[in-house]
């Protein structure tokens, strides 16, 4: 089965701008780990496209998430 990833990136940019374009990851895996795993995976590879913007490598929970 193929993962659909522009269909992750969407959603998350989707909610993103539903919460002002930025959330915390908790908040934000909580609204989308239902549609789809690997979140955190996610928004690695977001980051290093450029789509979105955090501290560090990978989210912790308390992160702010950041649509670029």
């Amino acid at each position: 089965m193929e993962i659909d990833t522009e269909l992750q990136y969407n959603e998350i940019l989707k909610t993103l701008e539903e919460h002002g374009n930025e959330m915390n990851y908790k908040d934000l895996n909580d609204i989308v780990s239902h549609k789809f795993e690997g979140v955190r995976l996610v928004l690695k590879v977001m980051k290093e496209k450029g789509l979105i913007d955090f501290e560090g490598v990978v989210p912790g929970f308390s992160t702010i998430i950041r649509k670029k």
